[in-house]
């Protein structure tokens, strides 16, 4: 059998709930996007109840945020 095709927001998702998380610069290269569709995809996971958080360097020397989930949405029953 084969695997089963790994869709971009899938890729992204896992990105994401990795413990040190994401750039926004390694998901458009993951993915192929531009900037502005990350972003949109970044929204669109907070849309569906997702908590992303976006947290900075604290060391001063600026670089580039990082991108967590830190919570999913509740299952349905």
């Amino acid at each position: 059998m084969s695997k089963p095709k790994q869709t971009k927001k899938a890729k992204v998702r896992a990105m994401l709930e990795r413990a040190d998380g994401t750039t926004l610069d390694a998901i458009c290269k993951a993915t192929g996007w531009q900037a502005h569709s990350a972003r949109a995809a970044l929204s669109g996971f907070r849309k569906a109840g997702h908590t992303v958080e976006r947290s900075t360097p604290s060391d001063g020397k600026g670089g580039a945020a990082r991108y967590r989930i830190t919570a999913s949405p509740a299952a349905t029953e």
